[in-house]
């Protein structure tokens, strides 16, 4: 029996079917659309392929189109933008059913020393004083609980609090909060893809709903939708050692809402930044 994380490595690892096109496999699951997490990370696996192993990616920037389709696989159709001697770039389009569903700019570098500085990681409580996620959102009305359970089941999701629900210290300038830890559940192999890839699928577990937390609305009777996503990687770092998500949203209007995250390992050391716009939509208002 294949542990969580090797389930999770398998569903990343692509299928080379010509230069620079690959084949994304699907897990089960009793979702009407396909994890937004799952797309960009199996996106970010087809980029890497296509570059020379001393390059590492220091930032993605992507857009979801349409909602995917759990029932066929996932084609990525890579673009080589450019080969410099310290960066590279490459531009990655899904496709299901013949359409383009997300596409995702990748950039790398060759590695080298700089200038160094990060911000504090903010006091927080330990994992171990974290709730559940998925058991919160069981307890929330949330009818789709039990078949994200399922589709994160390599996450170990703590969650620590919100400005709504509470658990978290008002913040003079941040009106909406979240934060969690999040690890891999199980061992990943040494390799920094692996955990580059297995962080990308998890950072977008919860990130859009820090746009609610200054609301008093309930996410299970919300619509949302991810719109962008992007990642900028810092520093390398181990996604099945825990990493805090210290999330905000800076912003909500016109039925979109705009939120941020900052990662840190349990050491303090700031390793990834991520930015989500999505649609945040009271379901009885829609069109």
């Amino acid at each position: 029996m294949p542990t969580p994380a090797e389930e999770l490595i398998a569903l990343l690892d692509l299928e080379d079917i010509d230069v620079d096109l690959f084949r994304g496999g699907q897990p089960a699951s009793e979702r009407a659309r396909v994890y937004g997490g799952q797309v960009a990370a199996q996106a970010l696996i087809a980029g890497v392929r296509t570059v020379d192993a001393e390059y590492v990616v220091h930032s993605l920037h992507s857009y979801f189109l349409l909602p995917g389709d759990y029932t066929v696989p996932i084609v990525y159709d890579v673009e080589r933008i450019r080969d410099g001697r310290s960066f590279a770039t490459r531009r990655v389009v899904a496709r299901q059913h013949g359409r383009p569903i997300y596409y995702q700019t990748l950039n790398f570098q060759r590695p080298e020393e700089g200038y160094e500085h990060q911000d504090a990681m903010p006091e927080v409580a330990t994992p171990e004083e974290g709730a559940n996620l998925v058991d919160l959102m069981r307890e929330r009305g949330n009818k789709e609980a039990d078949a994200l359970g399922k589709e994160w089941a390599a996450l170990d999701v703590r969650y620590l609090g919100s400005t709504r629900a509470g658990g978290l210290p008002p913040h003079p300038e941040h009106r909406a909060q979240a934060r969690m830890w999040i690890r891999i559940i199980g061992r990943l192999s040494d390799s920094p893809v692996e955990h580059v890839a297995a962080f990308t699928y998890a950072s977008d577990v919860s990130l859009l709903g820090a746009a609610l937390t200054a609301h008093d609305a309930n996410p299970a009777k919300t619509q949302m939708a991810s719109l962008d996503h992007s990642i900028w990687f810092h520093r390398p770092f181990r996604a099945d050692e825990w990493w805090l998500y210290d999330q905000w949203s800076p912003s909500a209007s016109g039925g979109r809402g705009l939120s941020l995250g900052r990662v840190f390992t349990a050491e303090g050391i700031l390793v990834a930044t991520v930015a989500q716009e999505g649609l945040i939509r009271p379901r009885a208002s829609r069109p």
